[in-house]
């Protein structure tokens, strides 16, 4: 799997990428479709398809970089904002099966528009799904 993956071999050096930042555990590069300028997205350099597979150490690796690169970004772009985002499965909008954060300066009048649309629960609805969560901790 891993041997088809593009960011894996972005992050062997088998494929070409505008690399920002690297060390022994992550890569960072542009995104080559851009939501805006500054766009880049952060990976570890070891496969792991979805979130819930990050193992502890790589997880931490990942968003230490996430948190370097954004501060990178902020002081070569000088953007209003920052989103960090992260997509896993397809009906999230995975796109590549390789987990990334993406990095993205925001202005006003960009034209990225998250698709965030709240939906208000009341507060039984909140407990049930809170409870529901509170009792996986224990199953894993």
């Amino acid at each position: 799997m891993a041997e088809a993956c593009v960011f894996c071999a972005i992050a062997r050096g088998d494929a070409p990428a505008e690399i920002v930042y690297e060390d022994d555990g992550t890569v960072a590069f542009m995104d080559r479709a851009p939501l805006v300028p500054g766009h880049v997205l952060v990976i570890p350099r070891v496969h792991v398809r979805a979130l819930w597979d990050l193992d502890q150490p790589t997880g931490a690796a990942l968003m230490r970089t996430t948190v370097r690169v954004a501060a990178a970004v902020n002081r070569a772009m000088r953007p209003g904002g920052m989103n960090l985002f992260h997509s896993t499965g397809a009906a999230a909008g995975q796109s590549v099966f390789h987990v990334h954060v993406h990095v993205v300066p925001r202005n006003r009048g960009d034209r990225f528009r998250p698709p965030i649309v709240a939906d208000r629960q009341g507060d039984s609805a909140l407990a049930a799904t809170a409870s529901r969560i509170r009792s996986a901790f224990a199953d894993g």
